[in-house]
């Protein structure tokens, strides 16, 4: 059978041991849509992790078939600017194949570079984005955006011409998928409780760095794939140029890891573990471009720089410019992948065929690399621009406040939890977001139920009189009100604007007479009965109670089910026990 294949490729001009090479780099590379999912689904809220699951999963689904028809076709089709389509990709294009490799194999390989070019603004525009119009923008960036960019680099246009060295993607890849990041995330605004009203940042904790960790480890292993096998041979001097890209990768993520560790170790007096995870990325990105022309010590050099650019970079997007970047991908592909494409012009050795200018080469290779980075620059960012803008102003780019609040799980796919055994919790966002952090956000009320009158849409099962009690003591009245948990800043401002300053807010479960509206799991119905509600509760004795009823019902009313219950119950004694005051007394202002 050995001899027979050896046979076979040697009529057809094929090299076997390439073409397992380019095909081996495939998997792997395709591989890579498992370990973005992971690193982008644990750096966010459990509520989005099915939704951010899914866009992953159609990044890839809905270029591949793109890719082939179009975008191989303007990337690989002759042409300086834009490649000439001669059709869907087959083998009239089969001169674009390196040596020894068949046609489809190479195609399959670009396949799967273009799906990682869309995949990065996914994390960027986490928690946010219409599922519609995310799906929209990963077909025209694989359609148009991708190839003709990527035409100049790798398909024979004029910045090939030049000289422009990048060998596997820090920039027509990684920058282009950052640069369209920043775009969208700036266009889209920042989640909801992400800044205060001063314009401070507020932290808001991925639900798992387990998750973040498993991605990021199969990213590093399948970047071997995306780098090693770049070289599309495994025959000649290439087979030595495997081995040193391997090691000037595989050395540039180990140190920028370590120098991210040390900078956190430093600046915040704790090695910060998220930030570690992203420096593991952000020294691939930086060493994708020069990874077969630099030598070891330089790759070493290049990975301390990006080690010390993501944390500056992430700090820098997230609190000055304002722009929320939920897993850091604007920091990872955009600035790293700007800095990969500078690295080459400064420390190439001249195995692209120009040495750098610290390497004794001059700044030749360096002004060609910096021109190729500001033309990829602008022409992602132009188009990108025009694509954001033009969904935000037609269908819609941003997910309504109410379907942000509650998760993009449940309002977009019908999935209560993408963790079934486990109880949703309340977002520390959705405890402290303001009304001005939602200004710039639609309000949009999806529910088809029909509006009933407010007297029947917020039921009071009792409540007490004000009257005080038979020895001449104030009355005091425990109001437990269940709401929506979209609706708790509309009803703490609501009781903070009748003096009503004491809260006690419960994350819970439940249903009323409805037992929850039903959703579907593949075609079953899913009898929901069980709902994600806020209990506040609230004792008070110079209030009047109805005051309180009035002013939860105001607050609270949609007309729609589910706007919740008021409870109300007497109370026989308070205790403050720092003073040991008890009665009116325990529940009065120092």
């Amino acid at each position: 059978m050995t001899n027979t294949v050896t046979v076979l490729a040697e009529s057809t001009g094929f090299s076997a041991v390439n073409t397992i090479w380019v095909l081996l780099g495939a998997a792997l590379v395709f591989f890579m849509q498992a370990g973005f999912a992971m690193v982008e689904t644990g750096f966010t809220r459990a509520k989005n992790a099915g939704n951010i699951i899914m866009k992953n999963l159609m990044d890839f689904c809905i270029g591949t078939p793109l890719f082939w028809l179009f975008g191989f076709g303007l990337m690989f089709g002759d042409g300086k600017f834009i490649g000439a389509y001669k059709g869907i990709a087959d083998s009239t294009y089969a001169s674009a194949a390196p040596d020894g490799v068949p046609f489809f194999a190479f195609l399959i390989f670009q396949t799967v570079f273009c799906a990682t070019a869309a995949t990065i603004v996914s994390g960027a525009m986490a928690e946010r984005t219409k599922f519609i119009s995310y799906c929209i923008y990963s077909a025209i960036i694989s359609l148009l955006v991708y190839p003709i960019e990527a035409h100049w680099i790798w398909g024979g246009g004029w910045l090939a011409d030049l000289g422009f060295h990048d060998f596997a993607g820090s920039t027509c890849v990684h920058m282009a998928g950052g640069v369209a990041a920043f775009v969208g995330a700036a266009i889209l605004g920042p989640r909801i409780g992400k800044y205060d009203k001063n314009g401070k940042a507020k932290a808001i904790p991925g639900h798992s760095l387990t998750l973040g960790a498993l991605g990021c480890f199969i990213l590093w292993f399948c970047w071997f794939g995306f780098n090693g096998a770049s070289t599309t041979s495994m025959e000649g001097d290439a087979i030595p140029l495997a081995g040193k890209v391997f090691v000037t990768t595989n050395l540039a993520a180990a140190v920028a890891t370590i120098t991210t560790m040390i900078f956190t170790w430093i600046k915040y007096k704790k090695p910060d573990v998220s930030m570690t995870l992203n420096a593991s990325l952000a020294g691939l990105v930086a060493i994708t471009a020069p990874c077969d022309t630099v030598s070891p010590v330089s790759a070493a050099i290049i990975g301390i720089v990006a080690g010390i650019l993501v944390v500056v970079g992430v700090e820098f997007i997230d609190q000055v410019l304002k722009i929320d970047d939920p897993v850091g991908a604007c920091g990872v592909h955009m600035l790293n992948g700007m800095w990969g494409t500078i690295a080459v012009g400064l420390f190439s050795d001249g195995t692209c065929g120009e040495k750098g200018l610290f390497t004794g080469g001059g700044a030749h290779l360096l002004g060609i690399q910096l021109l190729g980075m500001v033309s990829v620059i602008a022409w992602v960012a132009i188009t990108m621009t025009i694509v954001f803008q033009i969904i935000k102003h037609t269908i819609g780019l941003r997910a309504s406040e109410q379907e942000e609040i509650l998760g993009l799980d449940v309002t977009e796919h019908g999935l209560v939890s993408s963790y079934a055994d486990f109880a949703p919790a309340m977002s520390q966002a959705m405890l402290s977001y303001t009304k001005d952090d939602a200004k710039s956000v639609v309000k949009v009320d999806k529910s088809t139920e029909p509006v009933v009158p407010v007297e029947k849409a917020i039921k009071v099962e009792s409540y007490a009189t004000d009257a005080p009690s038979a020895d001449g003591t104030p009355k005091m009245t425990k109001v437990a009100i269940i709401c929506k948990q979209q609706k708790l800043n509309d009803l703490i401002t609501a009781l903070e604007n009748i003096d009503v300053t004491g809260v006690t807010v419960t994350n819970v479960l439940g249903c009323g007479m409805q037992k929850g509206q039903p959703e579907y799991y593949r075609g079953a119905v899913v009898e929901t009965n069980l709902l994600p509600k806020v209990k506040v509760e609230v004792v008070i004795c110079k209030v009047p109670t109805r005051a309180v009823i009035d002013a939860a019902k105001a607050a609270l009313y949609t007309g729609h089910i589910g706007d919740g219950k008021i409870f109300v119950y007497n109370i026989e004694n308070v205790v403050k026990i720092r003073t040991n005051e008890e009665g009116y007394d325990a529940l009065q202002d120092d």
